[in-house]
């Protein structure tokens, strides 16, 4: 029964110890809260373990990077519904801690940060085409980002990241652009059906060209061809006509040898020989020949 006595005076002792201490985790900061005396201390506690009375209180803060995501309903430009998520990663100023409780208190996000991010959201995407929505939504996120850090400057908190996600447009808007895509695609594929026509059009009339060229060239060679040849014999013929003299004529008489008579024109007066070539030869003048025959 002793032990057991003693057992619970220990338990409860821990317990009294415990209710009279404080530890502040890692990533937190502590302020002391004073009730009865100086109420919030300036002094901002770091991690570690920090003694206290019964009737004193530590107020810890998260002073670690914490992401927040909202689902924003936004009009665009045109006046259409977009649905989007938006996700801001922050964290309130460790230094500075004493003064956001002061002014606003733990539940800042939900009273602060929340309506400035879903307002710069809604701003934001006013300015932009529903389609276009999508495409931009880093160029939004940045702009959604500088507005908020504008809004919240002097708030002691720190904005490290504004992104934009899960982007949901209106079905009738989607429906309308998957039909102008499918338009887009089918003038594209037109269009590069008719470049290839084209290309295949213009090979053919280089090729008809290239052929019509090689006709022409081969024609000229060939008419120059014959040119050359009429010209080389026209003067071949020139050259013969100028060697056949009399004196040649004459001298082919004599040189035959199958003559056995030889019948020349009246008045041309040269010999005339009969069987050349052999023992018997006999040269008959243009009277005795005559007078012969």
């Amino acid at each position: 029964m002793r032990y057991v006595a003693k057992a619970v005076l220990l338990i409860t002792v821990l317990l009294v110890l415990q209710a009279c201490g404080t530890t502040v985790q890692p990533g937190q900061r502590g302020l002391r809260w004073y009730p009865l005396t100086e109420g919030l201390t300036t002094e901002t506690l770091k991690s570690g373990f920090y003694w206290r009375a019964p009737w004193n209180q530590v107020y810890l803060y998260d002073v670690q990077w914490r992401s927040y995501t909202e689902s924003v309903d936004a009009l665009s430009a045109d006046d259409l519904l977009v649905v989007l998520k938006a996700a801001i990663v922050m964290r309130p100023i460790p230094e500075e801690v004493y003064f956001l409780a002061q002014e606003i208190g733990s539940d800042f996000y939900p009273r602060v940060v929340r309506p400035e991010l879903l307002a710069a959201v809604r701003s934001v995407v006013s300015n932009y085409p529903m389609v276009h929505v999508p495409e931009k939504s880093s160029e939004i996120s940045s702009k959604v980002q500088a507005v908020v850090v504008e809004k919240l400057k002097g708030r002691h908190l720190e904005i490290a990241s504004v992104a934009m996600a899960d982007i949901e447009l209106a079905k009738v808007v989607l429906d309308a652009v998957e039909r102008k895509q499918a338009k887009e695609q089918e003038k594209e594929q037109k269009e590069f059906e008719l470049i290839i026509a084209e290309k295949d059009a213009e090979i053919a009339r280089r090729h008809a060209r290239g052929e019509g060229d090689a006709i022409r060239i081969r024609s000229e060679g060939e008419a120059e061809g014959l040119k050359i040849r009429a010209a080389g014999q026209a003067k071949a013929q020139e050259t013969i006509t100028k060697t056949l003299t009399p004196d040649y004529l004459r001298f082919k008489l004599y040189d035959s040898s199958n003559s056995k008579f030889v019948l020349l024109p009246d008045k041309l007066n040269v010999p005339v020989i009969i069987n050349p070539g052999t023992d018997q030869s006999t040269s008959l003048s243009h009277e005795d020949f005559r007078t012969r025959r």
